[in-house]
Parts: C-alpha cells; structure tokens; sequence
C-alpha cells in the first residue's frame, strides 16, 4: 500500500540537475509578470493551489476536442491509440533528424515545462527560491495549452520545486493524455516523501517515468548547499521508500549530484558508494556560473562561450580525476543511457580544457526543444530567458511562427554553444551526435 501524506511540507529548493551558481545580491521578490511586454493578470494562488481565471484562452476550442484525449477511450481504443502514435513518432523521426542536422525549425519533439519558480530553501545556485510565483498558469490553462501543443516524445516537469504544486498528479496526466510521450522526467528535491511517493504509486504507469533527485553531498554538507537542516534526511527518505519499488512502478531513480564547489569534488566517492549499495543511478553536473532562467534579472540573455564557465575556482586535479571516474563508471549503465553520460561528461571534459573542437551540434533550443515557463512565457533556453511568446495568451502555431522566434533562433545558430546537461541532451540525440560517444 502506498502510504497516505501525513509529513511536513518541509523546505524544498531547485531541483533542477541543469543549474547554475548565480546569485544575485538583490533581495527583491516581488518583480513584474515574467514578460513584461505581455503582461498577464495577477493571481494570488496562496500556497500553489489550484486557481481558475475568467479570462478566454486563444485556444479554448481544444479542450473539448477527444482526439488527443485518451481519457475518454476505451482500454482497447486507448492502447490502438497509444501504438498508432508510437508509429507516428518513429515514421516521422527519420526526417526530424535529418532537419535537426541541418539547423531547419521543426516542430517541438521535446517539452521542458517549468511548472512553478516556487522554491521554499535557499540553495546557494540558484535563486528560483527568489522568484514570484503569481501568475503561475492554473491547471485548466495548462490543459488548454498542451491541447494545442504537438505530441512530444520526451516531456519533463521541473521547477523551482514541481511537487509544490498540490495539483502535480493532474498535470502530470494531462501531460500523458494530451501530449502523449514515449518518456516522462521529473526532476526534485526529494522533501516532500509522502507526496511524491504517493504519486509515484498512483500515476499512470504505462509511460516509463525517470525521478530524478537532487543530492549534492552526504548529510551537512548537502543541507548547506541547499539550505535546509533536513534536505539530506528528506531526500534520502525519499530514494528508500521508492528503491525497492522501481520495477513494479516503471520508475527509474537517478541522483543528480551538483558540483558548485570543491568541497563537493570531496563529496563524489562518498555519493558514489552509498548510491552503489541502492543500485541508484549517480550521475553529476557542473554547475555553470550564471544561468538567464533562474536569475532575478528576467528576459536575460547571456553569451555563452565554448568553454565552460564553471563556477567557483574548482580544483584542476580533483575534477578532471572525477570526470574520468565518473565517464569509467557509465560505461556500466545500460546502452542508451550509458551514450548520454559518456556524451556529457566527455564534452564536459573538454570544454573545461578549453578545447574549441569538441561536440558542438547545431543547438535544438526553439527547434525540437520548447521550454515553458511558469505563466506560459516561451523562452530561448536555460542562457536566454528572453520571451518568444506567450502561449497562455497565443496559439502555439503564433508563438512558434513568429518573427520573435526567428530571430532568437538567429542567436541560437550565432551562439558558441552551452554544455548544460538539460540543453545538450535533446541537441544529442535530435542531431545524432550522441552516436559520437559509442567509440
């Protein structure tokens, strides 16, 4: 049985594995909608609960619209409609690729959807925990929203901290029924145990789920960098109570460790060897020093080098001898996870050396890559927050047509290109130059 939430809503704090050190030393969390040239109404949502607006949505007609709705299916027509788009998606990969190679814009095969900035810890790479959340989209608009979105091959919830959201379950349904992926992510902090393994339990299993948690150290020191005395506790309980589950749930657990100092260098083997006794997935980042998505400054648009602007003054020796270790230990993982960790931690490698000719595929951000922001805000990628559109007040088809999105798609092909795991990771496989880590 899957036990009922009865724990405290304890701190939670940016989840992401994809981060940044930035820090901002305004205080100031009370800033304007997320786009300022199309504002939206304000809406105080209390404590992320569920908020509904009077207001028509440009895409209102979709939502009653049963094609891309397997809620209403028989098991039977569910599971024929389910194949008949898995099929779909493999016909149409061929030339997806073929176009992602080429730089041409396609529609999105990959949704990166920010549900909330709301982050109640104050971890020190990143100030989501700073952020407003009024103005975060109320379920049925994101029902409306991902109705008129293209079906996606890959979606992943992330935040701030998504489970914070008392009504994560139905937006993680919604994402299944009206986008239909091959693969869901999530990524967290692991606090909030009961909630997410709730969750975990009561979810639709058929779409094979990735959990990944946020564990930067062992005990103290993951509680400083995350800034609450109880993260290591609540994450940790969390991995325990769904290890033994993972089979049965169709659940695939991963820690992402983020190294933001060399402390954490110091951290790697200790993770490393409590992780190996679970048979848990441990993978690390380096953190980046300044990331444009969770920054206080909003529309931001950083110019990324091809050299990686790792934060703090980490320790030569140490990280290197932690990225041979770590690229050794991937080639146990199965295949297809086993390609995307050598892919990055190689490319991660040599861009801390400084070596211009390593992987650099042409960029997927606003092609089959589309990350939502909290009120709907389109935004370029992890480094640009600057917004294309709002899909809250546009029709997909106007935001991704736009002569908004064609010339930030100018910056994407101009930009050096970023090593951040969650921008590198559609780019790799879309391009095929994932293929590159086999040898």
């Amino acid at each position: 049985m899957c036990p009922k939430e009865h724990s405290s809503d304890a701190g939670v704090s940016d989840s992401s594995g994809c981060q940044s050190a930035h820090r901002v030393k305004s205080e100031d969390s009370t800033g304007a909608s997320m786009s300022s040239s199309r504002p939206l109404p304000v809406i105080d949502n209390g404590e992320f609960e569920r908020h509904h607006l009077d207001v028509p949505h440009p895409n209102a007609q979709f939502i009653s619209n049963p094609e891309r709705d397997d809620s209403h299916r028989s098991p039977v027509a569910g599971r024929f409609a389910r194949t008949a788009q898995l099929v779909w998606k493999l016909v149409t990969l061929p030339r997806s690729i073929q176009s992602a190679r080429a730089g041409a814009v396609q529609s999105p095969r990959v949704l990166t959807h920010t549900l909330t900035f709301g982050c109640n810890a104050k971890c020190v790479m990143c100030d989501s925990w700073k952020l407003p959340t009024k103005g975060d989209l109320a379920l049925a608009e994101i029902a409306m929203i991902y109705q008129d979105l293209p079906p996606m091959d890959v979606v992943r919830l992330t935040g701030g901290e998504p489970f914070v959201r008392k009504d994560f379950s139905e937006i993680y349904g919604l994402a299944l029924s009206k986008l239909r992926p091959l693969f869901m992510h999530v990524s967290s902090n692991g606090f909030l145990t009961d909630r997410i393994v709730d969750f975990c339990c009561q979810r639709d299993r058929r779409v094979p789920l990735e959990l990944a948690i946020s564990i930067d150290g062992i005990a103290e020191y993951h509680n400083e960098i995350r800034g609450n005395s109880r993260a290591f506790d609540l994450a940790w309980s969390t991995l325990n109570a769904l290890n033994d589950r993972r089979k049965e749930l169709n659940l695939s657990l991963v820690v992402n460790q983020t190294i933001v100092n060399n402390a954490g260098l110091d951290q790697y083997e200790l993770m490393h060897d409590r992780l190996e006794q679970l048979g848990i997935e441990h993978h690390v980042v380096i953190a980046y020093k300044e990331s444009a998505t969770y920054s206080l400054e909003r529309e931001r648009r950083l110019d990324i080098q091809t050299e990686y602007n790792s934060v703090d003054d980490l320790d030569e020796e140490k990280l290197f001898d932690l990225l041979r270790k770590a690229e050794a230990r991937a080639h146990g993982l199965p295949f297809h996870r086993r390609w995307m960790r050598i892919y990055y931690l190689r490319g991660a490698r040599e861009r801390l050396r400084g070596n211009k000719k390593t992987n650099n595929p042409p960029c997927q951000a606003l092609h089959t890559h589309l990350r939502l922001f909290p009120n709907g805000d389109v935004p370029v990628c992890q480094f640009n927050s600057q917004s294309v559109g709002n899909l809250n007040r546009q029709s997909f088809d106007e935001v991704w047509k736009s002569v908004a999105a064609a010339e930030q798609r100018k910056w994407v092909r101009r930009c050096d290109g970023c090593w951040a795991e969650c921008e590198v990771a559609p780019t790799a496989v879309y391009t095929l130059d994932l293929l590159s880590a086999r040898s």
